[in-house]
């Protein structure tokens, strides 16, 4: 017996991750041979740790469980939170990834910089220049895509500034690492 689509399990989660202090960003439903897999992304905007993960995983798995239908079937459960690669398109996602080096594609062109404030659905970049990096601000309804790049050096100190993140801070020159934690049921 298949696991129900991902709008039924959504539906079905929602609850226990917005109790959680979570949000949902998204639910795959795939066959795997004899079962399924049932994929749960979510994020919030203190991140995650692992055993905040694990937590989560055992609550959706409580409530699939028990959710006729599902219960029976045999499924393996993935919680992940969205990873260094997912596409910015949401206001909060700007906003977690403020401090961030980020390629954006708009109509005319495309830009490289850091992000800073996120107000009033517009972004400040802040973009490398000499001598000093200057701001531009881009109306999120603009931007075609987004997307954060991987840096494997210290971000410039007075680019960071620009941005609102304090000096020395490691949190945009560390990528995001994705956590991916299997929660397998055998019914």
């Amino acid at each position: 017996m298949p696991v129900p689509p991902p709008d039924k399990v959504t539906q079905l989660i929602t609850a226990v991750i917005t109790d959680a202090g979570c949000e949902l960003e998204g639910v795959t439903v795939s066959a795997a041979g004899r079962r399924s897999v049932v994929r749960v992304v979510v994020d919030s905007e203190a991140g995650l740790e692992l055993d905040e993960v694990a937590g989560l995983s055992r609550s959706i798995s409580t409530v699939l469980d028990a959710a006729p239908g599902i219960g029976e079937a045999a499924y393996t459960l993935e919680i992940t939170t969205p990873g260094v690669d997912r596409p910015l398109t949401l206001g909060r996602h700007w906003r977690r990834a403020r401090g961030r080096k980020v390629a954006v594609s708009l109509a005319e062109e495309k830009v490289s910089g850091r992000v800073g404030e996120v107000v009033d659905e517009q972004v400040q970049l802040v973009l490398r220049a000499r001598p000093t990096p200057e701001i531009r601000t881009i109306a999120l309804a603009d931007v075609r895509s987004a997307v954060v790049e991987v840096e494997f050096s210290r971000p410039d100190p007075a680019e960071l500034a620009l941005t609102g993140m304090p000096r020395g801070s490691d949190a945009a020159a560390e990528p995001a690492d994705e956590i991916v934690l299997d929660n397998e049921e055998t019914t």
